[in-house]
């Protein structure tokens, strides 16, 4: 049986394997680079396999954190819904609505400074203290092969 001709033209005729007991050293050594080969294949193959699944698992799970993000935002809503009703009782319903919107936007612009003040300290995104080791090790290099 051979295998089906490769792009080029060439084709390779399948051989059965040797039997260990059998085989001489010089042909266990002559089989040695085709076996290593399928060794890798069949191991590239499992990664893919074991990649591909927890890939998997991990597209459900943020499927399932993104359905808590969701309900628990809906429970927000109705908590923020809660304080206005209840602050209704006191003052008219648009005050209250209106006083409930003005502390939620407070607390919006305090997160919003804070987040800033962090993306201004990330800034450049680049790993500026890697790229300064890297140039120091390669000034470093470049001063022993003058020498």
């Amino acid at each position: 049986m051979s295998q089906p001709p490769a792009a080029d033209g060439a084709h390779r005729a399948s051989t059965p394997p040797l039997d260990p007991a059998k085989a001489s050293t010089g042909q266990l050594i002559g089989e040695l680079p085709e076996l290593v080969t399928r060794l890798v294949r069949d191991e590239v193959r499992l990664a893919q396999a074991e990649v591909k699944g927890k890939a998997k698992k991990l597209g459900v799970g943020a499927g399932l954190f993104g359905g808590a993000g969701l309900v628990a935002l809906l429970a927000l809503n109705a908590l923020i819904t809660a304080a206005v009703l209840g602050l209704a009782n006191v003052l008219p319903g648009y005050l209250a609505a209106i006083i409930i919107a003005v502390v939620l936007l407070l607390i919006a612009g305090v997160l919003a400074l804070i987040g800033k003040k962090d993306v201004e300290k990330a800034k450049p995104p680049l790993p500026t203290d890697t790229l300064e080791s890297v140039k120091a090790d390669v000034a470093a290099v470049k001063e022993g092969a003058a020498r």
